[in-house]
């Protein structure tokens, strides 16, 4: 396998109907999806992510009976840039 550096942080953009996105930032874990790619969690470790060199996003669910939903976008966060909160 190939020992790219990835990206630190994303953050996912989740569409909510009728109401504001939700968006959940994710950080790189040290493990591997199913696809290879490496897996991204939120602070509390709920919301994971497999998130591929392309962007492409698959969600992983953290517990039993979660169907975790398919976000948007992943936006790459720049850790140099301003926040907003």
């Amino acid at each position: 396998m190939d020992h790219k550096v990835h990206t630190e942080r994303y953050e996912l953009i989740f569409q909510l109907s009728g109401a504001a996105d939700d968006v959940v930032r994710v950080r790189l874990t040290d493990r591997l999806g199913a696809g290879g790619f490496p897996v991204y969690e939120d602070e509390t470790g709920i919301v994971r992510a497999e998130i591929s060199d392309r962007g492409e996003v698959r969600m992983l669910a953290s517990g039993g009976h979660q169907v975790p939903g398919t976000p948007l976008l992943a936006r790459l966060l720049n850790e140099d840039a301003p926040r907003t909160p």
